[in-house]
């Protein structure tokens, strides 16, 4: 059975003087995502698809040093586009997350619309997805916790809402390409 295993990046280091999609991980992000390398889920990859924004292929690169797989980027990976806002503390950011996930059709504080996001998403999900089903191996995309949502929610056919968020970054959820469903929810690596 091949499976598309959808992992977010782990912890970051914070830095509010850069762009957030600049951002590395954490040492306690780069340990989590290590440690997940060596669990049996990941014991099938032959291909690794990442966004293409550093955390998330520091993140990558972990596991293709683990497995010895090149990694592939896309900017169709990549998070909802935030750069309207630049850097949001805790309190302000996940107000404004809420708003984005509530309407998903508007741009709030101007992000991009979730609906937009999940489009796009969805569409180069299709492609991986077309090409998992042509070989005989897993296939692991590394992203983020929005993106990762929004994908979430088309492929289950639920709403957009952000109840089916991770509940912390490091997460992953699992995908049957046989049987076109997501096999696992949400999960912390």
């Amino acid at each position: 059975m091949n499976k598309i295993i959808f992992i977010t990046h782990p912890e970051v280091e914070i830095d509010p003087k850069m762009e957030v999609k600049d951002w590395s991980l954490s040492e306690i992000g780069r340990q989590r995502i290590f440690k997940f390398s060596n669990t049996k889920i990941l014991s099938n990859i032959k291909t690794i698809w990442s966004s293409n924004e550093n955390k998330a292929i520091e993140t990558a690169q972990i596991l293709s040093t683990k497995f010895s797989i090149d990694c592939k980027f896309s900017p169709c990976l990549g998070e909802n586009d935030r750069s309207s806002t630049g850097f949001l503390l805790p309190v302000e950011f996940e107000e404004t997350a809420d708003l984005f996930f509530h309407n998903p059709n508007q741009s709030i504080r101007g992000w991009e619309t979730a609906k937009s996001a999940q489009e796009r998403i969805v569409s180069f999900f299709l492609k991986i997805e077309k090409e998992a089903s042509q070989i005989n191996t897993d296939i692991v995309i590394v992203s983020h916790g929005a993106v990762g949502t929004l994908l979430y929610c088309a492929l289950n056919k639920l709403n957009i809402n952000r109840i089916y968020d991770q509940s912390k970054q490091g997460s992953y959820w699992i995908y049957c390409t046989k049987e076109k469903r997501v096999l696992q929810p949400w999960k912390l690596i």
